[in-house]
């Protein structure tokens, strides 16, 4: 009888859209030592073989729910913990009859597919002999009884010397095979490239060895802008525009949300012949196992050099439907790119936004690495930006897109933010507020910056013209003795659970006497 079902099963598929994911399961290794294994997998720090089983049966959990056809994979060791995932997915009644993997042999993790669809052959794309380095999987897979084409990518990583020339070569490999298919043949990018959908618009500096050039969008010609595809070949469609701007994330590492995951589609899926994408029907899959507390991911838990045997990943799936009816659009969010121009005022006023905000006339008042606070006139409010101020500079005006906001403990932020235009430098000293402020009204709205403050310094509080407020130092061990009387060139006043002084640096403040 299950013989009898699995030849039904491509037949059932041709009567009905497809479903294609990609899934970064989060080191996916076995429980024999091979000696490539990064070393955290390795008995020593508790990966078992009864930790294996438990990472089988929480990664089956989630492919079983998600329910794709075609699943793309990342960072799976090799072929024998594949089929080990395959017969359990097949055991808790998720069957995928086929599978391919990579067999990088200088790599700790492969990349792999797994599909409901007869896989008809397979290639790996070498990107590089440099250790680590990771090729690329193509599978032709027989989808509508026509041949699909599915390149699974895990590029390079940002982090640990994650140069962006690293992503290139992905990129540029990719893009070689790209240009020896035939111009009508069908194929979808998938996987872990490692960079933001908007990336484009602000490398960021550690990274940033190509002169703001990104893998993916300059070599790989990945747009937000679905009409450039019928302007120009070789481009590909990231379906990331398609999500409210809130919802533009399976990421989330301390607190800063990203989309280092894609499916990419080109023309050849949107022309209304063989196999067409399915506009609207991209999505992020969130079920609430897969989140902890304060909306952070449920990833796959390792402390203090154990694995815990608890959590997921610490990416989501993402996934796509296409079909072999011609392709409309309109259903979705693929119009043209929606901005507004609007004050800062307006941010305070939402939780989170539906589609791209600008800010004209940004001036930066201060800037320590990733973070600034910005304000568009003296009277107006301020903002602070959070790990993402990236090339501003302070005492500059700019106009500012602004693509991410949240509320941090009562602190508004902003997120994600990219230069549209730069402008010419500013007198900033009438945007900050004084000690003649400090006792007025204007002084009880966060994100302002005081500047050339004297007062006494007393059990976590400061205070000065007859007012006291909390202030923090942020660097503990810079905080001054009890009763010292303080003059502060520079200090944000910003809120975690209330009213806060912020002094970031022992350099902003004088010790004046104790």
């Amino acid at each position: 009888m299950r013989i009898v079902l699995l030849l039904i099963v491509p037949f059932l598929l041709l009567a009905k859209p497809f479903k294609v994911a990609t899934y970064n399961v989060e080191n996916l290794f076995d429980a024999k030592y091979s000696g490539t294994e990064y070393q955290e997998y390795t008995r020593k720090h508790n990966w078992t073989e009864r930790t294996v089983e438990i990472k089988l049966n929480h990664t089956a959990e989630v492919i079983c729910d998600l329910n794709a056809d075609i699943l793309g994979v990342q960072e799976i060791e090799n072929g024998h913990i594949l089929r080990a995932l395959q017969k359990k997915l097949d055991e808790v009644g998720c069957a995928y009859p086929h599978l391919a993997i990579t067999h990088t042999k200088r790599a700790s993790v492969q990349v792999g597919l797994l599909s409901r669809f007869l896989i008809m052959s397979t290639k790996e794309i070498e990107v590089g002999r440099a250790p680590g380095t990771r090729n690329i999987l193509e599978a032709v897979v027989t989808v509508q009884n026509s041949p699909l084409h599915i390149f699974v990518n895990h590029w390079k990583s940002r982090s640990r010397k994650g140069w962006e020339s690293k992503r290139v070569a992905y990129a540029k490999a990719l893009q070689k095979r790209l240009e020896s298919l035939p111009g009508s043949a069908e194929y979808l990018l998938l996987g872990d490239f490692n960079t933001d959908y908007d990336a484009y618009m602000s490398l960021e500096a550690r990274i940033n060895d190509t002169e703001g050039k990104t893998g993916l969008h300059h070599i790989v010609h990945t747009t937000e802008d679905i009409s450039s595809l019928s302007r120009e070949s070789g481009r590909h469609y990231t379906l990331w525009g398609e999500l409210e701007l809130d919802g533009r994330w399976n990421t989330k590492f301390y607190g800063r949300k990203g989309t280092p995951d894609h499916i990419l589609v080109p023309r050849t899926m949107l022309d209304g012949k063989g196999i067409n994408y399915i506009d609207g029907s991209f999505g992020v899959f969130r079920r609430s196992y897969l989140f902890i507390k304060r909306g952070y991911i449920n990833s796959w838990e390792y402390k203090k050099g154990k694995h815990r045997g608890r959590g997921y990943s610490d990416h989501l799936p993402i996934y796509a439907y296409f079909d072999a009816k011609p392709y409309h659009s309109g259903k979705g969010t693929m119009n043209p790119i929606r901005r507004e121009v609007k004050p800062i005022e307006y941010l305070y006023t939402i939780e989170a936004l539906s589609h791209d905000v600008v800010l004209k006339d940004a001036v930066v008042l201060w800037k320590e690495r990733g973070n600034a606070l910005i304000k568009q006139s003296a009277e107006g409010r301020g903002i602070f930006l959070y790990g993402c101020a990236g090339e501003l500079q302070a005492g500059k005006r700019y106009d500012l897109l602004v693509r991410g906001i949240k509320t941090y403990h009562g602190l508004k932020e902003i997120t994600h933010a990219y230069i549209l235009n730069e402008k010419a430098e500013t007198d900033i000293g009438s945007y900050m507020l004084t000690q003649d402020d400090f006792s007025k009204p204007i002084a009880t709205r966060q994100n302002e910056l005081f500047k050339s403050l004297t007062g006494i310094y007393k059990e976590g509080h400061f205070y000065a013209s007859g007012r006291k407020i909390p202030i923090y130092f942020k660097k503990i061990n810079s905080t001054p003795p009890n009763d010292s009387k303080l003059k502060i060139a520079y200090a944000h006043l910003g809120y975690y659970k209330h009213l806060q002084l912020v002094v970031y640096s022992p350099n902003n403040f004088t010790l004046l006497e104790k």
